[in-house]
C-alpha cells in the first residue's frame, strides 16, 4: 500500500515566482493554535492541552480540527473542551473570530464558517 495523499491548497501570488501550496494539516494547526489562545478553552478534543502541546509539539493541535477548502474558501469544524465558569457563548464567539483572523492573515484564504462543538467542560479538582 502506498502513502496516504495529503490535501494541499494553492495560493495565488501576484508575482510569477512560482507556486505556493499549503497542506490542509497546516491550516488545521493554525486553527488549533488560535483556538487554544482564547481564555476559557481548556483543550482541543484529542487531548491537546497546553502542557501536552509543549511536550509533544504543535502537530497534536490538528486533532479535533477538520478543515475543508473549496476554491479558496475555508470551512473549519473544531471540537473543544472548555474550562468551568466561562460563558460558552462568549468563549466560542472569541474562538470563531480568532480562528478566522489567524487563517485569513496567515494563508490569505477566505474563511466562510468556523463551526464549534463544545465536547465537554473541565471542572478543576478541589485540593
Amino acid at each position: 500500500m502506498g502513502k496516504e495523499e495529503k490535501s494541499t491548497y494553492t495560493i495565488k501570488t501576484e508575482e510569477n515566482l512560482g507556486e505556493v501550496k499549503i497542506a490542509d494539516e497546516v491550516v488545521a494547526i493554525i486553527a488549533g493554535l488560535a483556538a487554544m489562545e482564547v481564555d476559557g478553552v481548556s483543550s482541543m478534543v484529542g487531548n491537546a492541552t497546553k502542557e501536552l502541546v509543549n511536550r509533544l509539539g504543535r502537530k497534536s493541535l490538528s486533532k479535533g480540527v477538520k478543515v475543508d477548502v473549496l476554491d479558496g474558501i475555508v470551512t473549519v469544524s473544531l471540537a473543544m473542551n472548555m474550562k468551568f465558569g466561562y460563558s460558552i457563548k462568549d468563549v466560542t464567539g472569541k474562538v470563531q473570530e480568532k480562528v478566522r483572523a489567524a487563517i485569513e492573515n496567515m494563508t490569505g484564504l477566505e474563511v466562510a464558517d468556523v463551526n464549534i462543538r463544545v465536547a465537554g467542560v473541565d471542572v478543576p479538582e478541589e485540593a
